[in-house]
C-alpha cells in the first residue's frame, strides 16, 4: 500500500495521539499528504515530525470541532495549504467518567454530545460541501462498539453519542453517494490507548482483564484500527457505502 493514496490529501481529526496518530502515519506511508487536526498544537506537531522522519508529508492544523467557524476554517485551510481534500477521517472523541443515566451531569452530557456527535456532524458537513463540488471523496467516521452494537452500565452518554454517529454515518452515506462522496464508519472495541483503561487501572491490570473479557484476549493496536480505516477509504472499498465496520476482537460477535 505504499502508493495507494498517492496524490491525495487526507485530513485526520484527533491526529495528535492514539488512533488518529496511527491513522495519519498510515495514510502518509500509503502516499497521502496528511493534514492532522486537533486542539493541542504540540501533539499535532509530534505527529507531523514522526511522519516527516519516515519520509512522508504532513501539516498540523489547530481547531476545535465544537466551534462551527473553526471547522469551516479548518477545511478551507487544509484545501488551501495542501491543495485539496480527498479523504477525511473524523476521529475526535471524548469520554467522561462513567455514571448511571440518572447521575450524568449536564456539563458531561453536553460535552460528549457537542464533541462526539455535533462536532463530528459539523466536520462531515464542511468536508462533504467541499468534496461534492471537487470530484468526490471518502469519509470514515470513528464510532465505537459501545453504542449501536453493545451497551455497558455507566456509559449511557458515550453510548448514545456513538450510536448516533453510526446512524448519522449511514444516513449521510445515502444522502451523498450521488455526490460522489463515500461515507462509512469504523467501530473499535478496546484499543491499546489510555481511553480503554479503567480508573486507577495499570497497563498490567488492563491486559489481565482483557485476556478474559475479549474473545481475542487483548486490546487492538492503534495500527489495526488504522488499517481498517485505510481499507474503507481506499479504492478496494469502492462499493462499500454506509457500512459500520466493527473491529473489536469478537466482543460483539
Amino acid at each position: 500500500m505504499t502508493d495507494i493514496f498517492d496524490g491525495q490529501v487526507a485530513l485526520v481529526t484527533g491526529g495528535g495521539s492514539g488512533i488518529g496518530r496511527a491513522t495519519a502515519r498510515a495514510f502518509a506511508a500509503a502516499g497521502a499528504r496528511v493534514a492532522v487536526a486537533g486542539r493541542t498544537e504540540a501533539t499535532l506537531k509530534e505527529t507531523v515530525a514522526l511522519i516527516e522522519a519516515a519520509g512522508g508529508t504532513a501539516a498540523a492544523f489547530t481547531a476545535d470541532i465544537t466551534s462551527g467557524p473553526e471547522v469551516e476554517g479548518l477545511v478551507a485551510a487544509v484545501v488551501q495549504r495542501c491543495g485539496g481534500l480527498h479523504v477525511a477521517v473524523n476521529n475526535v472523541g471524548v469520554f467522561t467518567p462513567p455514571a448511571a443515566v440518572a447521575d450524568i451531569g449536564e456539563d458531561d452530557w453536553r460535552f460528549m454530545v457537542d464533541t462526539n456527535l455535533t462536532g463530528l456532524w459539523r466536520s462531515m458537513k464542511h468536508e462533504i460541501r467541499h468534496m461534492r463540488v471537487h470530484g468526490g471523496g471518502a469519509i470514515v467516521n470513528v464510532a465505537s462498539n459501545i453504542g449501536a452494537h453493545r451497551r455497558a452500565p455507566g456509559l449511557g452518554a458515550y453510548a448514545a453519542t456513538k450510536a448516533a454517529v453510526s446512524v448519522l454515518t449511514r444516513t449521510a452515506a445515502l444522502d451523498h453517494v450521488a455526490d460522489g462522496v463515500r461515507i462509512n464508519a469504523v467501530s473499535p472495541g478496546p484499543v491499546d490507548t489510555p481511553m480503554s483503561g479503567r480508573p486507577g487501572e495499570t497497563p498490567e491490570d488492563k491486559a489481565r482483564r482483557l485476556r478474559t473479557a475479549l474473545p481475542a484476549g487483548r486490546a487492538a493496536t492503534t495500527g489495526e484500527i488504522a488499517a481498517a480505516i485505510l481499507h474503507l477509504a481506499s479504492p478496494a472499498s469502492a462499493f462499500t457505502i454506509g457500512t459500520d465496520l466493527v473491529v473489536d476482537g469478537g466482543a460483539t460477535a
